[in-house]
């Protein structure tokens, strides 16, 4: 990540690693605008110049999981190449993601925010959905070059991302297990293509 050099957004950026410190510790509904400029070392004022309202600054840090989300996981359908081959990448990509704590944290924190908040989480699995559209992509692609069975793409991504989160994201995020060793992750990876191929592949 890029280290912001002008002041204006060297504030900005200690106002966020300040909210998601407090969110992470204290929750979503506890944590005040004045404990989170306190731990940012600025004024009130400034949280609110940066942030009008704490819902504000909690949206920016969903777009920053967001685009955590998508920005290892645009990889372009390739004709001539293995669809098990160009999976495999994806879906490293999307494992390598999981395993940041950084990543986890930030999840935590959007998930234990919209617990209590019906709309946060229609909110929240929006956003979700339409940042995990790279596999969709993907499948559709595969599709109409009649490599995959017809199936509604955003139901096999779906699919696909169940598999994985069921090692990878939902014990770390509510068990506290650790993240997966490699080996780990090879086998995950290995066992949701042979299920999904043997699925949908012509």
């Amino acid at each position: 990540m890029t280290v912001p050099q002008r002041l204006t957004d060297r504030k900005r950026e200690a106002i966020l690693e300040a909210a998601i410190a407090e969110f992470r510790n204290s929750g979503f509904d506890i944590t005040s605008m004045d404990k989170i400029a306190a731990t940012a070392g600025v004024s009130k004022r400034t949280v609110y110049n940066h942030f009008p309202s704490k819902e504000e600054l909690f949206a920016e840090i969903l777009n920053r999981l967001w685009n955590r989300v998508t920005a290892e996981q645009d990889a372009a359908y390739t004709p001539d190449k293995p669809l098990r081959e160009q999976l495999r990448q994806l879906l490293q990509a999307k494992l390598h993601l999981l395993a940041e704590d950084s990543f986890l944290d930030l999840a935590r924190i959007a998930i234990a925010a919209t617990i209590h908040s019906p709309e946060r989480a229609q909110d929240m699995v929006s956003r979700m959905g339409q940042r995990e559209e790279g596999l969709t992509v993907w499948i559709r692609q595969a599709q109409a070059d009649g490599r995959l069975k017809t199936v509604d793409p955003a139901f096999a991504a779906q699919q696909m991302h169940g598999l994985l989160k069921t090692f990878a994201f939902w014990p770390q995020i509510s068990m506290g297990q650790p993240s997966l060793t490699p080996a780990q992750q090879i086998e995950v990876i290995e066992s949701a293509l042979d299920m999904f191929l043997t699925r949908y592949q012509r």
